[in-house]
């Protein structure tokens, strides 16, 4: 009889583990892949540590969690700094000045500011209830075209026109020449890859690999920790949560550089990838051959692995009808417990939280 049995040997499987083993209570760990690390595992080829399920980037605000991650490894400098590619030509993202000069050659503050409202004024008095008419009405149509609609449509796979305006929110738009893509205090790239971090995690509990749940084993522990869909925990009851899927392509290239960037986004619609990662330029890797990495959006269906949860009215209604379905001594975690994405960052702090609560009670 075990303390936990937790379902997912990923980031949050592997974070209460650690933190519940440390206090002394027993774990078993099970995943139905046959490695450990969920999605953000890594492995080496060619000398050069691979991100298998696409770019991982460590970010965060919080000094509690950089000096937990730092526990486990070194991390190097990496900063994200990618780039768009739209016919040919490479601008600078996130969106800040190098990108408008790049676009417009507005070289100050005040002609970029000048250029947008310009270019945004025809869309002002028209509608804004689709994701197009109010990205049209933020930032015009040159640059709705060249950075967001052709991106957003592969992405979610539907026209924008179709997509409602809620899943924009926003389109941050920085006024000084900084590419850094994220504003956190800190950021990097595990020297080694985050597969030994989950290692080391993972060391004193017991993990077994190719296991799927059931309801037998899950007899075998006081509580239950379950990180995986909980629409297929329920067997798709009341049907099933909607996710977009990824599919990748990796190759192993004989020459020591592709594109000279950990990552380059392709915002045409016509180009079926939404982005190239080649993986050494996260550890400034000299190795004398590269690997990269074809991100391909996917429809998803039930079996496959889910990555983006469509958090729209409907699904969330019914992921909380299944919230509600919820048996004693069971939580759901994790961004698939969830239904929410989450960055490395905010996954660490719920564990935590999480964590917390599971020890008072167990």
């Amino acid at each position: 009889m075990y303390d936990f049995l937790i379902v997912g040997a990923g980031l949050t499987g592997a974070v209460i583990a650690y933190e519940m083993t440390r206090k002394g209570r027993s774990c078993l760990v099970i995943d139905k892949r046959d490695h450990i690390a969920g999605n953000i595992y890594t492995f080496e080829k060619e000398g050069i540590c691979v991100h298998k399920y696409g770019a991982h980037i460590f970010h965060t605000n919080s000094p509690e969690i950089e000096r937990f991650v730092r526990q486990f490894s070194d991390f190097n400098r990496f900063t994200n700094s990618p780039l768009a590619c739209y016919k040919g030509k490479l601008y600078n993202l996130p969106f800040n000045m190098n990108t408008f000069y790049e676009l417009w050659g507005t070289a100050t503050p005040e002609e970029a500011r000048k250029r947008i409202e310009q270019e945004k004024a025809p869309y002002q008095d028209g509608p804004k209830d689709s994701l197009e008419d109010y990205a049209l009405s933020l930032v015009g149509r040159e640059f709705y075209e060249t950075f967001i609609k052709g991106y957003t449509e592969k992405q979610w796979g539907r026209s924008a026109k179709e997509l409602p305006s809620s899943i924009l929110k926003r389109i941050p738009l920085r006024f000084i020449y900084d590419n850094n893509y994220f504003s956190d205090n800190f950021q990097g790239i595990p020297v080694n890859g985050y597969t030994p971090i989950i290692e080391k995690m993972l060391q004193k509990a017991e993990v077994r690999l190719n296991t799927p749940y059931t309801p037998e084993l899950g007899k075998c522990a006081k509580c239950t920790v379950y990180t995986g869909p909980i629409d297929e925990f329920f067997g798709y009851r009341f049907g099933c949560l909607e996710y977009r899927g990824l599919r990748f392509e990796t190759k192993t290239l004989d020459i020591p550089d592709f594109q000279g960037n950990a990552v380059v986004n392709y915002t045409e619609r016509d180009i079926p990838y939404t982005r190239i990662i080649e993986h050494k330029h996260f550890a400034f890797g000299t190795q004398p051959k590269t690997v990269i990495t074809y991100e391909f959006p996917a429809e998803w269906k039930p079996g496959e692995e889910p990555y983006y949860p469509i958090n729209d009215e409907k699904n969330d209604a019914l992921y909380r009808k299944y919230l509600r379905e919820c048996p004693e001594n069971l939580v759901f975690a994790g961004r698939l417990g969830a239904y929410r994405y989450y960055d490395m960052n905010v996954t660490i702090t719920e564990a935590l939280k999480l964590s917390d609560s599971l020890s008072s009670a167990y």
